[in-house]
Order: C-alpha cells, then sequence, then structure tokens
C-alpha cells in the first residue's frame, strides 16, 4: 500500500527516531546527528536498573512489591513495573528500565487496539528480566506499530476511534493525531534514554549516587 501523503513525513520521523534509539541501545556506535559515528557500549542490566535518584519508579520482582510512591507492579511473568493511577504529582523518576517498558507497552498496545485483536491490556505484556531482551522486546514494538501504520489509507487518518488503545484518548481524536502522539512519546522518553545514560557514565555507572537495583 502507497503510504498516505500527509502520513508520510509523520512515518520518516518515527522510523528515524526509533533507529537512533534502539542504535544508542544497542551499540556499538550510533549517529550524534550529524553523520559523525559516536561509539556506545550496549546497555547492560546494571544500568537498566539504576536509579538516578532515591526512589525512582523501576521494573522490579512482583516478589519484591511496588517501589516508593507505586500501588502495583503492572505487567506479566516474575518482574512487573511500578505504576498506579492515579499518577502521583510531583511525578516520579523513572529508570530506563521502566521507560523502555513503557515505549514497549504503548507501541504494542496501540498496534493491537490498531490493527489487531483489540484487547491487549498492560497487564498482559510480559515485563523482561534483563536489559538485552527489554531492547529486543522494544525493536519487535517498533516494528508492531510501523505495521499498524503501513496498513491504512488516507481516508483512515481521519477516522475516530480507529484507534481504541484504552490507556489514552485513542478512542477520542483523528487516527492521524493517535500517530502524532506516538511519535512525541517516542521521541521525549528517547531523548530521556539517552540522558540518563549520559548521566550514568559521567556518574561512573551509578557508583556516584549510590542508585541501582538488583537483576
Amino acid at each position: 500500500m502507497t503510504t498516505p501523503a500527509r502520513l508520510a513525513p509523520l512515518l520518516a520521523q518515527y522510523d528515524d527516531a526509533t533507529t537512533r534509539l534502539l542504535t544508542r541501545l544497542r551499540g556499538p556506535e550510533h549517529d550524534s546527528g550529524d553523520g559523525t559515528p559516536v561509539a556506545v557500549d550496549a546497555l547492560t542490566d546494571a544500568e537498566r536498573l539504576w536509579e538516578p535518584v532515591p526512589g525512582a519508579w523501576s521494573v522490579r520482582r512482583h516478589a519484591d512489591g511496588p517501589g516508593t510512591g507505586a500501588t502495583v507492579l503492572v505487567g506479566a511473568g516474575e518482574w512487573g513495573r511500578d505504576g498506579g493511577r492515579p499518577h502521583p504529582y510531583p511525578p516520579p523518576v523513572t529508570t530506563i528500565g521502566w521507560r523502555l517498558h513503557h515505549v514497549t507497552e504503548l507501541l504494542l498496545g496501540r498496534a493491537d487496539w490498531t490493527a489487531g485483536a483489540r484487547r491487549l491490556t498492560e497487564e498482559e505484556i510480559v515485563v523482561p528480566t534483563d536489559a538485552a531482551t527489554a531492547v529486543a522486546d522494544l525493536a519487535g514494538a517498533v516494528g508492531a506499530w510501523r505495521e499498524a501504520l503501513t496498513s491504512v489509507d488516507d481516508a483512515a487518518l481521519d477516522e475516530v476511534g480507529r484507534s481504541t488503545y484504552p490507556y489514552g484518548s485513542d478512542g477520542e481524536v483523528p487516527f492521524l493525531e493517535v500517530v502524532w502522539w506516538v511519535n512525541q512519546e517516542v521521541l521525549h522518553h528517547g531523548a530521556e534514554i539517552a540522558l540518563l545514560r549520559d548521566l550514568y557514565r559521567a556518574a561512573d555507572g551509578g557508583a556516584l549516587t549510590g542508585g541501582g537495583g538488583s537483576a
């Protein structure tokens, strides 16, 4: 199917943002933005769980219970993501692991509620126990949402309810607005993850703050 003209720039932005995020997480190098390759190590388990401040929300074993201020661990499997509604104010600082899983959730969920069975919940998505799997799961979610995007025609971009993802306003706005919103989520969380990687490295692998978690 030919990409609708109105979708093309947003799809290009999505592809660029997700490629840069994944290469920043995988290594061995990423594009600095001007075409110059910069060396980067693959995300480690310790880095994924590093807490830049005490009490940060993260991903953790269900057996250990939620972190400070969280009321539930969301997700299937041995591990869950700190959460709870209504969200606390001010919002908690979150770890790379939390942000990675959040992006994975919103991409997988919207793919399902747009072009899938329309029944996937946050509670059904497995929270990985290690960094390599978390990055691989993110890559799979990136592909799932892209496939959902490339399955629509121009008329679908104006359709309200094309996505009925239950954890946002998707069912109330035209699909093109959903596409725009997802891009913003990827862009700003990708930037946050990149900054946390820089801070972790500058903090001597987390040793200067005393933050972190057990793998």
